[in-house]
């Protein structure tokens, strides 16, 4: 019993510690009324089923503990399938995907987000009052991919342009 005892801790605390390594992804709504009740930065993940780099993000840069620790305490993070069939009402409109049985229809929100610039992955960074800041095309490592996220919460709020954040990034890694 002892053995066993001694076997499965370890086991169990990896387990843990790997679960608590996930982005808490939220639909459009539930960050709509989380930003409401106590305002954040959003960010929006679009994706579709069928495409490999965005597997590749959920499968690395987005299972990373630094990055989804990052996101969770500085971001509403919404996993938005850039061709789903939900009708969202938002802000006055509503947002519908204009052939939900056709093949690659992309839904208006989505397309509306991205600025009509589909292309997968792509992530959207949104103020808490939902007004876009940037589109951000393309697979990023988690290391590419720290600095990014962390800039428009710490360097962008302060009016800082990108490379002048830089200058005095510290890397969240290189304090483990």
């Amino acid at each position: 019993m002892k053995l066993l005892f001694t076997l499965l801790v370890p086991v169990l605390i990896s387990v843990s510690s790997f679960a608590q390594s996930k982005v808490n992804w939220m639909s459009w709504n539930e960050a709509v009324t989380a930003s409401t009740e106590s305002p954040k930065m959003i960010f929006v993940d679009t994706y579709t089923d069928w495409c490999g780099w965005c597997k590749k993000m959920d499968a690395s840069t987005f299972s990373d503990p630094v990055i989804s620790k990052y996101m969770n305490e500085n971001y509403y993070s919404v996993k938005m399938d850039a061709e789903m069939k939900d009708t969202i009402d938002f802000n006055g409109y509503q947002f519908v995907n204009p052939n939900p049985n056709g093949r690659r229809s992309t839904h208006q929100l989505a397309a509306s987000l991205l600025d009509n610039k589909l292309s997968y992955p792509s992530f959207v960074i949104l103020t808490p009052k939902f007004e876009r800041m940037q589109i951000l095309p393309g697979y990023k490592s988690a290391k590419d991919f720290e600095p990014i996220i962390r800039y428009f919460v710490e360097g962008a709020s302060q009016g800082l342009e990108f490379t002048e954040y830089m200058k005095g990034f510290s890397s969240l890694y290189t304090q483990n």
